[in-house]
């Protein structure tokens, strides 16, 4: 095979197309990924990792402030805003080189450039590694990029995208941020403990509105109590760009308006598809609104070519993209017992203060579909490892069937959810039935032990409230 043929060629090496490039390798595969930028994507340079290594400042610089509480002393807690930010891209420098190593050691064959297809069954890169290349199997993994709306476009300036947002150069007193998904939340829970005066925008009624409402309500009820400022059922009707500052236009439901003069305004308001500049117009390729068309298997309407992560939709999450790779490429192989992904067991987390987690249904949701339910609760007061580390505000919600004890879903929101919710994306996972929940061992103290009481409260048996 010569150097310019593979067995499968990926496109996109974030989070979804490098996994699915080694796990193509593993399996035997002449395998070559093609990057314009950088390897690991936005999640990687951009998304996932650096705002967590922001936000582990911030948490670090909370605590600071709040060490009266655990008698210590901290005089006059600071921070540098530059050494932060730097701590922030060396996570992100750090993390890509070792997906380099991993391509390299996995004998994956790393093309620099930009792809576009000339037709189903060959590709054409512009740049570094500039060439035509042939596979029997083409993987899009290009993944997705802001959207913006007319009158709200970041400049870089004075109205910013996550780029810069990651990159500030100097900290704003007053913020507004558009959009309460998990991007804006997390960048509004960073910038309100470092200091800025950070008002949340949300057109839907309540924040993080794919969130259980219960959930959600006691996340906004518990960043309200800790001074930010979020208006749901509102929206930003326009932006007065100035040299050094913003006067945001909000519009709430009832038509009324009113202006408010900001440093610095952080557009979030979700993300959209990169299909363009591939030329998938030259193959039977489905696109609708920027999403790629694809089964459960990935595989879109033209043979031989399938598409992955937040190309081909949502839920747009970094281990989805990863998951559905190696589902793909796998059924590439013929593996045997190859089984499509199950977006109700897909987990999704928001690193905010304090963090959100979810998996499956939501109360609401579940009701939709049909289901009669019984519901647990537990709140963070009842454990004693939350109260002991200072965190005692926080909610865990189950969700059963409750004719056949299947787990549905399950919602948390306080210190370290992110940590735990594993737990029951394993239990779904294995068709858990509350029984088994009710007699898993769970240890002691630990917070793990307030799943064990949420699932105990929906069958009245809660022990510790």
């Amino acid at each position: 095979m010569a150097d310019n043929q593979f067995d499968v060629i990926i496109i996109g090496a974030g989070p979804g197309g490098y996994v699915t490039a080694i796990r193509s390798a593993q399996l035997g595969l002449k395998t070559a990924i093609v990057e314009r930028e950088h390897l690991g994507g936005i999640c990687l340079n951009w998304g996932c990792i650096p705002t967590k290594a922001l936000l582990r400042s911030a948490e670090v610089y909370r605590n600071m402030l709040h060490a009266k509480n655990y008698g210590l002393s901290c005089e006059k807690p600071g921070f540098d805003l530059a050494a932060v930010v730097e701590r922030s891209r060396g996570v992100s420098k750090q993390l890509a080189g070792g997906v380099g190593h991993l391509l390299k050691k996995n004998k994956v064959t790393v093309i620099t450039g930009e792809a576009k297809f000339d037709g189903p069954k060959k590709i054409v890169v512009e740049g570094k590694d500039a060439g035509t290349y042939t596979a029997k199997h083409y993987i899009i993994a290009t993944g997705a990029r802001s959207r913006s709306f007319p009158g709200l476009e970041p400049d870089g300036k004075v109205v910013w995208e996550y780029k810069k947002a990651m990159t500030p150069d100097k900290m704003p007193k007053s913020l507004v941020v558009i959009g309460s998904g998990a991007i804006g939340i997390e960048f509004a829970s960073f910038y309100h403990t470092m200091g800025a005066d950070v008002t949340v925008v949300e057109i839907m009624p309540q924040i993080m509105p794919v969130e259980d409402k219960d959930i959600s309500a006691l996340a906004q009820k518990m960043m309200t109590k800790d001074g930010m400022k979020i208006m749901t059922e509102a929206k930003v009707a326009g932006l007065n760009r100035n040299a050094d500052n913003v006067v945001v236009t909000i519009e709430t439901k009832d038509g009324k308006k009113q202006e408010l003069t900001v440093d610095r305004v952080i557009s979030a308001v979700g993300v959209i598809g990169n299909t363009e500049g591939l030329n998938l117009e030259s193959t039977k390729v489905k696109v609708d609104r920027n999403v790629i068309e694809t089964d459960e298997y990935s595989r879109t309407a033209e043979p031989g070519i399938y598409a992955i992560g937040d190309v081909a939709g949502p839920p747009m999450l970094a281990h989805k993209a990863e998951h559905e790779g190696v589902i793909c490429v796998e059924k590439i192989a013929g593996v045997k017992n190859v089984h499509p992904i199950d977006p109700h067991k897909i987990p999704g987390c928001t690193y905010c203060h304090p963090q959100v987690a979810s998996v499956g249904l939501t109360e609401a949701k579940a009701k939709d579909a049909g289901y009669e339910v019984k519901v647990g609760k537990f709140p963070f007061i009842g454990n004693g490892k939350a109260v002991a580390l200072g965190e005692a505000e926080g909610l865990v919600k189950t969700v059963f069937d409750a004719k056949t004890g299947e787990l549905l879903g399950a919602h948390m929101v306080g210190t370290e959810v992110t940590e735990l919710i594993q737990g029951f994306v394993v239990a779904m996972g294995l068709e858990t039935t509350e029984e088994d929940l009710m007699h898993t061992v769970f240890p002691h103290p630990t917070l793990s032990e307030m799943m064990h009481e949420s699932v105990l409260d929906a069958y009245g048996r809660a022990i510790h409230f």
